[in-house]
């Protein structure tokens, strides 16, 4: 069916019991988002708060927050989008099965968007400072539009055609903004904003930017779509929603979302930056201040009865979990369209999305000798990584299709069990140094700036894996509690180092002051043992603060992982060697996953908020039954 707006979708919801309204009075700083985080993790409703707190708008929250309601929003038009994606990577599918496709056509109509006269956005204008004021962690630098649709146009040839959608977070008060009429527009690389802003500087002319919130939900999961080539978000949102986009025409101004709840209007200063942040974010830790974009607001219009939506972000899973299940079954059918030989690519949503990605190859080359090592592999692994947002991932496990055509990409450990009995720590690491990660991820060198490691797999299992921790097992002074986290796979605790701070330079001196440090115990560890110890029946040891709450769950050990090592400084290894500048080890590689002081402190909920939400869900209260 499709909505025309927020509201139409909320009340859909309500019809089908899938939403929970709280008119008790409900603070925007820290409360809706501890509430919102509660009722995620039990599988609850989505929320609408009808009583904001010094706010006249009411917000609404997890509209994505389960499986069931995502799938059930987009109920109409999901075959449709599936159908122009299979025709996008099989375009031959319609000659051979005409009958599935036919209404291929009709749905490519509502890829169309159209420019109306007016819209309900344009209905009044409202200061900025009247905007929901939401705070999600107790050190963000302020509040937060945390579900924008950031609308941008480039200036070389304005127009629908060459617009960009895209969802950047936007800072609406603190740090140095003027108030009421400057926020923070935190976009990082790999965008394409970044594109059309580049664009405007050089043509020395402003960004035009409208960052939309609400509307139909179509918008947002359009907005974080990794679309192919040629494909329109505005497009893209149209089919998602079975019906055609509308966009009202501005004289002057790039245009505006006709249905949006609301809408902010300005232009970005290329002569400007401010420090934006803190902001707890999805990697589970806080992104730091930094200077990004500044944006002069002009205008913000909202529609008579607008709704503010919002999600909140932090240790995954969260919400916005199900945006990327929802874009994996939507374009997981392009990848080997995009990278020849490469049937899947999982980005582990447990490990934070971008420091790991599992995937699975087609190890081709020859097929008539017996190759010793992995070499089609490497070439799809190179793919992969020279592709857009892939590019920032940390570590890359690929292996071989052909081994075991039944591998489940999504079947974490028996993923890693796969390759864990296949890798040779000898030949299949393949370091690329000096590059670049995820603006999020505090693990490397410095602001978007780490490394990578392909462990690439393939041909008969050649190891056994370890599920007992061995009865002579002997630790180097300093470590200690050996635990197993998975079968292969051994934790134990190393010496703690200093605690992070908030503040950005003096991270990277501690990363500087204490680089020999953290390393030493490593060092130490690994020169304890030779390549025939007990502890090389593990193929990999990690190091790190807790050992009891890394081997506890499949959850804990991707979290702790690899949101905290950064390849280049943290893979460690017994026996380890240089050969022809490749190296590896004969023992078990050693992964050092401690909390390191250039890390980001970790997220923690405010103590006084929790108490609080736990009053409002006590029997009798508002927010009773709800998680």
């Amino acid at each position: 069916m499709g909505y025309r707006s927020l509201r139409e979708c909320l009340d859909d919801l309500d019809r089908h019991g899938q939403l929970r309204t709280i008119d008790a009075p409900i603070d925007a700083r820290l409360e809706a988002a501890a509430i919102h985080r509660r009722v995620f993790a039990a599988g609850g409703p989505a929320l609408l708060f009808t009583n904001v707190t010094g706010c006249r708008f009411p917000m609404a929250s997890n509209l994505f927050g389960t499986w069931e309601r995502t799938r059930l929003m987009f109920r109409d038009a999901l075959a449709g989008v599936e159908r122009l994606v299979q025709l996008k990577a099989a375009p031959q599918a319609a000659l051979r099965a005409p009958w599935r496709y036919w209404k291929a056509p009709l749905d490519a109509l509502t890829m169309l968007p159209r420019y109306v006269r007016s819209g309900p956005i344009l209905d009044q204008e409202v200061a900025l400072g009247e905007l929901p004021p939401l705070v999600s962690w107790p050190r963000d630098g302020g509040p937060f539009v945390t579900l924008p649709v950031v609308y941008t146009e480039d200036v070389r040839s304005p127009g629908l055609r060459s617009s960009n959608l895209g969802m950047y977070r936007v800072q609406l008060a603190g740090n140095q903004y003027y108030p009421a009429s400057e926020v923070g527009l935190h976009y990082q690389i790999h965008r394409s904003i970044g594109v059309h802003h580049a664009a405007a500087i050089e043509a020395g002319k402003p960004l035009q930017v409208n960052v939309h919130v609400g509307g139909p939900p179509a918008m947002s999961v359009a907005a974080v779509m990794p679309l192919p080539e040629g494909m329109s978000e505005l497009g893209f949102a149209g089919a998602l929603n079975g019906r055609r986009t509308r966009m009202i025409r501005r004289p002057g101004g790039i245009a505006i979302h006709a249905d949006s709840d609301f809408c902010i209007c300005g232009t970005v200063d290329p002569d400007r930056l401010l420090p934006e942040g803190p902001f707890g974010d999805h990697l589970g830790y806080y992104s730091l201040e930094h200077p990004f974009p500044v944006m002069k607001v002009q205008r913000v219009y909202v529609r008579r009865d607008a709704i503010w939506p919002f999600t909140v972000v932090g240790r995954p899973p969260q919400e916005d979990t199900l945006f990327g299940r929802l874009i994996h079954e939507l374009t997981g059918p392009l990848i080997p369209t995009v990278l020849p030989g490469v049937h899947g690519v999982h980005a582990v949503d447990a490990a934070g999305v971008h420091p790991l990605l599992l995937a699975l190859g087609s190890e081709r080359y020859m097929p008539f000798l017996d190759r010793p090592a992995p070499q089609e592999l490497l070439t799809q692994a190179c793919a992969i990584l020279g592709q857009g947002q892939l590019s920032l991932a940390k570590f890359l496990l690929i292996a071989n299709r052909g081994d075991d055509p039944q591998l489940d990409l999504h079947d974490e450990t028996a993923f890693f069990a796969h390759v864990l009995r296949r890798a040779d720590w000898t030949r299949d690491l393949h370091f690329h140094t000096h590059g670049t990660i995820d603006t999020l991820d505090y693990s490397g060198a410095g602001l978007n700036a780490g490394s990578k490691v392909v462990i690439a797999a393939a041909g008969p299992p050649r190891f056994e894996l370890a599920s007992a921790v061995p009865g002579d097992l002997r630790l180097p002074e300093g470590f200690a509690n050996p635990r197993v986290a998975m079968p292969g796979i051994l934790a134990v605790e190393g010496p703690r180092c200093p605690a992070p701070s908030f503040d950005y330079d003096e991270l990277i001196g501690a990363r500087a002051k204490s680089r020999e440090q953290v390393a030493a115990p490593l060092r130490q560890f690994c020169d304890a043992f030779s390549a025939s110890d007990a502890i090389n029946q593990f193929r990999i040891v990690l190091v790190v603060d807790d050992s009891q709450f890394v081997s506890e769950s499949l959850r804990n050990f991707l979290w702790a992982v690899f949101t905290r090592a950064n390849p280049a400084d943290d893979l460690w290894g017994i026996d380890s060697f240089v050969s022809e500048k490749h190296w590896g080890c004969r023992g078990a590689l050693v992964i050092d996953a401690r909390v390191k002081p250039h890390h980001a402190p970790l997220l923690e909920e405010d103590p006084a908020t929790v108490r609080r939400v736990e009053e409002l869900a006590a029997p009798g209260g508002p927010l009773h039954g709800l998680y």
